[in-house]
């Protein structure tokens, strides 16, 4: 029996009607996920060994940060979800959610996530945490989402600090390494956000919203994407030029970096897209920029496990 059956509306208390899987949905579990990721790889490629409770404990609370984040997102964004196929079944525009609650829920998050990293693991990830949740919601959503083309590329720089928020909380410190990490995925965000935005335009463009391909054209678009990909693709393997990952993951980055700069070309030259040809290059840009940035985050998590396993190994045969 729902609330309003029951009757207990008529108290004049208010009852919320959302259901757990509206809340969780607020909390853009696909965005969380890869801001979980890489936080979790920054925080194992760093130095030293840190207690696996605190671990735990850092990578819940980035998770719930990053979750906080997207709730606010939802809760600001509302008017122009609702406006775009992709996101008008959200959980505020669809009615599932109110806006209250999801400034509400995002709001209690922050304060939680942040506080529990500042308290159980340093105030120097806690600080950045919520630097980052401030930079996502009031500098990108807030300003730069509606008011520049440049949106995406300032913006990124939010999705870029989960990997230094991991280091920060593994080792009390920004490392070189970690900017290293944030200048891979803040490069990355660019291609792989003005992709979706090519096979978007329509949505974007009923939303108001000054994408690039709405403001400087697809061919210009097209360029530029092209352009990221080849500062991109060398900046994946700095982690092999600056020693903290082996040759071998030297040649895999730049496999995959090889793969993002012919999936651009492809994009640039095909000639079938003025003739009004379904977006099939941006559509498969999009879809291999996400398999990129997840592969080389998981090559170097594997690196450095099996760098570590043979060091510990070394070690146990010099012991004997």
């Amino acid at each position: 029996m729902s609330a309003r059956e029951s009757g207990l509306k008529d108290t004049g208390i208010p009852i919320s009607e959302a259901t757990v899987s509206d809340f969780f949905a607020l909390l853009k579990p696909r965005v969380m996920a890869l801001a979980v990721f890489t936080a979790f790889v920054g925080l194992m490629v760093a130095p030293g060994a840190m207690n696996p409770v605190i671990a735990v404990i850092a990578i819940g609370a980035i998770a719930v940060g990053a979750g906080a984040a997207g709730a606010l997102n939802m809760w600001y964004d509302a008017d122009i979800d609702a406006l775009m196929s992709r996101t008008s079944k959200r959980p505020v525009p669809s009615g599932r959610v109110t806006p209250g609650e999801a400034l509400g829920f995002g709001l209690v998050l922050s304060v939680l996530a942040i506080m529990t990293l500042g308290v159980l693991v340093g105030w120097l990830a806690a600080s950045l945490l919520a630097f980052t949740i401030f930079f996502y919601v009031v500098i990108y959503t807030m300003w730069l989402k509606r008011s520049t083309p440049q949106n995406i590329v300032i913006g990124g720089a939010a999705g870029a600090l989960p990997p230094v928020i991991g280091w920060a909380a593994a080792t009390g410190a920004v490392g070189v390494e970690s900017l290293v990490l944030f200048m891979i995925i803040f490069l990355w965000t660019p291609p792989h956000f003005w992709a979706l935005a090519l096979f978007k335009i329509g949505d974007y463009a009923a939303a108001g919203i000054p994408m690039m391909p709405n403001v400087a054209g697809q061919v210009s678009t097209r360029k530029q994407i092209f352009v990221y990909s080849l500062i991109l693709a060398p900046i994946g393997v700095l982690p092999w030029a600056f020693g903290f990952a082996s040759g071998l993951y030297g040649i895999v980055s730049a496999a995959l970096g090889a793969g993002f700069i012919w999936h651009a070309w492809k994009l640039l030259v095909d000639k079938r897209w003025a003739e009004g040809w379904e977006m099939k290059r941006a559509k498969a840009l999009f879809a291999y920029s996400i398999f990129y940035l997840f592969a080389i985050f998981a090559v170097l998590l594997a690196d450095t496990v099996a760098m570590r396993a043979v060091m510990s190994a070394g070690n146990l045969m010099a012991g004997n």
